[in-house]
Order: C-alpha cells, then sequence, then structure tokens
C-alpha cells in the first residue's frame, strides 16, 4: 500500500528540468538536426554515420594520447611495482585485455605482473 501512495505522488516540476551544461548542446538544436537527419536519404545517411565514427575514434585516440599526462609517469611506475593491476587500469583507462592480462600476471607469480605493468606504462609494448 505504501508504494501505491508513493507512486500517486506527483513529481515537483524542478525535479524535471534538466539544464543544459557547457558540453551539452540545446534541446532545440538536437531537434532541429535529427529532424534534418531523417530527412536524408539511406545513402547520406550512412555516409554521416561513418563520418561520426571516425570522428569518435579520433576522439578516443586523442583522448588516450593525452591520458598520459593527466597521471604522472613515476606515480605509474610506482604503482606498477606495487599494484600492477591498478597502474595498468589507470594507463588504459578502461578495463580491457592488458588489465585481465595483468591480473593473470600478478595472481600467478607477483615478478611477471610487475614486469608487465612497468613495460606497458612506460610504453614499451
Amino acid at each position: 500500500m505504501a508504494t501505491m501512495t508513493i507512486s500517486m505522488i506527483p513529481l515537483q516540476s524542478s525535479a524535471l528540468i534538466v539544464l543544459p551544461t557547457s558540453s551539452e548542446p540545446a534541446p532545440a538544436t538536437v531537434k532541429a538536426a535529427l529532424a534534418e537527419f531523417n530527412h536524408l536519404s539511406k545513402k547520406e545517411k550512412k555516409t554521416r554515420i561513418k563520418e561520426v565514427k571516425k570522428q569518435v575514434k579520433l576522439f578516443k585516440k586523442e583522448k588516450k594520447e593525452n591520458r598520459s599526462a593527466n597521471v604522472e609517469m613515476w606515480v605509474l611506475i610506482l604503482l606498477s611495482i606495487l599494484l600492477p593491476p591498478l597502474a595498468v587500469y589507470l594507463h588504459q583507462g578502461e578495463i580491457n585485455k592488458k588489465f585481465w592480462l595483468s591480473i593473470i600476471l600478478t595472481i600467478l607469480f607477483w615478478i611477471p605482473g610487475v614486469i608487465y605493468a612497468i613495460l606497458l606504462v612506460t610504453g614499451s609494448i
């Protein structure tokens, strides 16, 4: 009965308002772009989607290259010795195959995990 009464309470209007930040486009701009995209032919849609995928790939590459500037190299090397999987995660920025390989090497024997993490962090691999 309590859940029914809670669901019947209307939300305040301030809870529904989402103000766009500097990284989000205005809703009117999004609607206009979506309407324009819907009026394109299939071939033009495919080319636009390919362009967007290229831009996303380029953005990820640039982000990965600038990531090493965010975390100091000496901190990553120190973490490679103390906690190899953490250093690999901070360097890669995501949980991927390299992270899992680092965990496996660290669990099996500590030294191979340390060597792998140091090589990965310094860019030798």
